[in-house]
């Protein structure tokens, strides 16, 4: 449900920016790239130290809140929108939330597999996030194309029949996300916190060479 509300975002946003906006492609591409730079900081570690020591579903389930208000803010950006006012909020929320969600859910899909099915479970994980951004996006691509459709035949500009079919497939994106969250209430179930020294002493703890020499063997 997150990877079908987002990843439409990613192809719908990019012909918002070029078709509306008129955005060349390497405009496109530095417009999404706060998205990029704070997936990749949050995952580095900080969405880490965050599963450790609050619990993946405590984790998720913010990202999920901030992706989803990223969704539905990204879906009042105008046909005249201005980058720092109108679109980069929607970025920095996106971005944050992505970050936190990604690892906290290869966390939740991980947790109980065994060291022998590790790669299955891994690779499910994976196709499922392909196959729902496929599907999610084949719909939001659909029901946007629908709705510009109908206003064109009725008369409406071009560029605003564009930004409303793109606006509806943002608000459809951020309700699958509102139902990604339902169900991370009433499924997954909340873990005990580790206290500080509890936390300190897992972050210190270093494998014995030993150890390291019998796992190599």
């Amino acid at each position: 449900l997150m990877v079908a509300g987002m990843f439409g975002m990613f192809f719908l946003g990019a012909l918002y920016l070029q078709q509306v906006l008129g955005y060349s492609a390497i405009e496109v591409g530095l417009a999404f790239l706060p998205v990029t730079l704070l997936i990749g900081a949050l995952s580095l570690g900080f969405s880490a130290r965050l599963n450790l020591r609050f619990g993946a579903r405590a984790t998720l389930l913010p990202g999920l809140v901030l992706i989803g208000g990223g969704l539905a803010l990204f879906a009042r950006a105008p046909v005249d929108a201005n980058y720092l006012v109108d679109i980069l909020p929607s970025m920095v929320l996106l971005g944050a939330g992505a970050g936190l969600s990604f690892p906290s859910l290869m966390t939740l899909a991980m947790s109980g597999a065994t060291e022998s099915d590790s790669g299955l479970a891994s690779g499910l994980v994976n196709t499922t996030l392909q196959v729902g951004g496929a599907l999610g996006l084949a719909v939001l691509a659909t029901l946007s194309t629908d709705r510009t459709s109908g206003l064109l035949d009725d008369g409406e500009a071009t560029a605003s029949a564009l930004t409303s079919g793109f606006h509806l497939a943002f608000i459809i994106g951020a309700g699958l996300v509102v139902a990604a969250i339902a169900v991370a209430l009433t499924v997954l179930e909340p873990v005990a916190k580790l206290e500080e020294g509890e936390l300190a002493e897992v972050e210190q703890i270093e494998p014995e060479p030993a150890a390291l020499s019998s796992e190599a063997a």
